[in-house]
């Protein structure tokens, strides 16, 4: 993971520099806005931004949307009080990192923005086959489509393809097509020229030259605008891009991988995607199963979320008991490998004892189902599209107001959450404000 700080130099600076990079993650430490901007027009991105809040960090978040580059706001501090931490998350930050640097903290942010801290378990048989058939597309160079519902590990995937290929010395670049407003997408992808809108003052490299001599990870591609999967299309075929603005197509050099939680197929069917962007992007796949189909993953993974998260909280390492783990086995985990993440977390914490045991397992959600169950009584007499809200707004406070976060567990897209919001905004009802600008 690419780590960017921008604050003023210190001894708390230079510790979380020094745990970040223990961490995996590769850190550069700037002091203006004006080197970070010059940074990431250059092509030298970053996959997540720490800035001091003692900034103006909204100022920052506009500087970014002004020049089209989109890249996760984490707010730190040191010693600094309640309101001006509330007001970097009003601002857009994500979250607010209290200095000086705890090491269980610093390593949590990195895990929750990307993959890389993460560790790729498999004893199941469908994913250990899975894993045999990525290892044989690895050498290659043509395009992977990788498809699963959320948080099967798609992504993890894709990181396992690049580590494995001839490009592995390359940069690993990605972008949520989902996730970045439709408006600073094609910019974010192909750059653009100084000059080439209001506010564009420097050229500024877009992630398909980012990515060149690597791998580019084009994450939730069925997301993508009709018109920039012509593009898009174009740019894989030719290997060449042009930037906003530009006269002269760029060569790039890239291996691209792309993911979807939707039925690809069915898309181009109803003519939201393009039949011959498919075909391309088409040329290996690979699907992954949801966790509920690969029992013997659900034990591995639990036991080792269990580790993880004791070590992270500084508690003594506990087993699971054959009764917590029998209850994990029966759940129907529609949230996958994240759900599973969060249940064995809030478990470390709650377990008392010399185990963690079945009553530490709180299960959101219904278990897998054992034949048909009826409704629960609640939801009879209601309207579909009533219990639709209730679950969406819920899902929403639960989350804090991340509509990425939200529209990740309830298996929607987020373009599909903004619509129905608006939709609800318009009828009256109220919406709960979101986590970043």
């Amino acid at each position: 993971m690419r780590v960017i700080i921008l604050g003023a130099e210190g001894a708390d600076v230079a510790a979380a520099c020094r745990l970040a990079r223990e961490r995996g993650a590769r850190v550069r430490h700037l002091g203006s806005l004006e080197a970070l901007l010059g940074e990431l027009r250059a092509g030298r991105g970053a996959d997540l931004l720490l800035v001091d809040v003692a900034w103006d960090i909204a100022r920052v978040l506009a500087a970014l949307r002004q020049e089209r580059i989109w890249v996760p706001v984490v707010a730190f501090g040191i010693g600094t009080a309640p309101e001006a931490a509330a007001r970097a998350i009003k601002a857009g930050a994500l979250e607010f990192l209290s200095f000086p640097p705890d090491a269980e903290m610093i390593a949590a942010v990195l895990a929750s923005v990307g993959s890389e801290q993460r560790e790729l378990i498999a004893e199941d048989p469908r994913m250990r086959e899975l894993l045999r058939l990525a290892e044989r597309f690895a050498a290659s160079d043509a395009s992977v489509l990788l498809t699963g519902e959320s948080g099967t590990g798609k992504e993890m995937i894709a990181r396992f393809l690049h580590r494995r290929s001839p490009r592995r010395s390359g940069p690993f670049v990605t972008v949520n097509c989902a996730a970045i407003p439709e408006t600073l997408l094609e910019s974010e992808l192909f750059g653009h020229e100084k000059g080439a809108f209001t506010g564009a003052v420097a050229r500024r490299i877009g992630k398909f030259e980012e990515a060149s001599g690597g791998t580019l990870l084009l994450d939730e591609i069925s997301e993508l605008d009709v018109r920039l999967q012509a593009k898009l299309l174009r740019a894989i075929q030719e290997r060449e891009i042009d930037r906003l603005g530009g006269k002269q197509p760029v060569k790039v050099d890239i291996r691209l991988i792309a993911t979807s939680n939707r039925n690809l197929q069915q898309a181009v069917a109803e003519g939201s995607f393009r039949e011959d962007l498919y075909f391309r992007l088409s040329v290996l796949t690979l699907e992954l199963p949801p966790l509920r189909d690969r029992p013997r993953d659900i034990d591995a993974l639990a036991r080792h979320f269990a580790r993880k998260y004791a070590r992270l909280n500084g508690l003594p390492d506990r087993p699971l008991t054959a009764a917590a783990l029998a209850k994990l086995r029966g759940h129907g985990w529609r949230g996958n490998v994240r759900e599973l993440e969060n249940c064995i977390h809030r478990a470390v914490l709650l377990a008392q004892g010399d185990a963690i045991d079945a009553d530490a397992i709180q299960l959101g959600g219904a278990s897998a189902p054992a034949g048909g169950k009826a409704l629960p009584s609640a939801l009879v007499g209601r309207s579909v599209a009533e219990v639709e809200r209730e679950l969406i707004l819920e899902t929403l406070r639960h989350t804090l107001g991340n509509r990425t976060r939200a529209a990740e567990l309830l298996g929607i897209s987020i373009r599909t959450l903004r619509n129905k919001l608006r939709a609800y905004a318009e009828a009256g009802i109220e919406v709960p404000p979101p986590l970043q600008a």
